[in-house]
């Protein structure tokens, strides 16, 4: 494969944001995103990758569960989310903190709530 090739298709996915690399609201890798009405209809002005999200998020979805499942980098993924709750499309549940944690601590709340399922 060419460099133009592996370049290209690293740098594709950008392209769904205009090029932008931040959303518009904090989003962290285990933000909830669900759709209020799973039934409606999905606009059809909507991205194809925005699409899917709607179609993903019909059940509580994290951020980096919509990047895997996409198959996008997770910053991707966040301003496709931000610009669809911008449009009214996602609802983005608030974090358990509402700040943005240091790894340390989410690895700290993931091993107590571990803990708590495993007592």
């Amino acid at each position: 494969m060419s460099f133009r090739r592996k370049r290209g298709a690293r740098i594709r996915p950008y392209t769904f944001t205009g090029g932008r690399t931040r959303s518009r609201h904090p989003l962290m890798v285990q933000t909830l995103v669900s759709v209020s009405d799973p039934d409606a209809p999905a606009p059809s002005n909507l991205l194809p990758e925005s699409q899917s999200i709607r179609r993903l998020c019909r059940e509580p979805r994290s951020v980096a569960e919509i990047g895997a499942e996409l198959r996008i980098p997770i910053g991707v993924a966040q301003v496709l989310i931000s610009d669809l709750a911008d449009q009214g499309h996602v609802y983005i549940h608030p974090t358990i903190t509402g700040h943005s944690p240091s790894e340390n601590q989410v690895l700290e709340r993931a091993l107590r709530g571990l803990e708590r399922l495993f007592q």
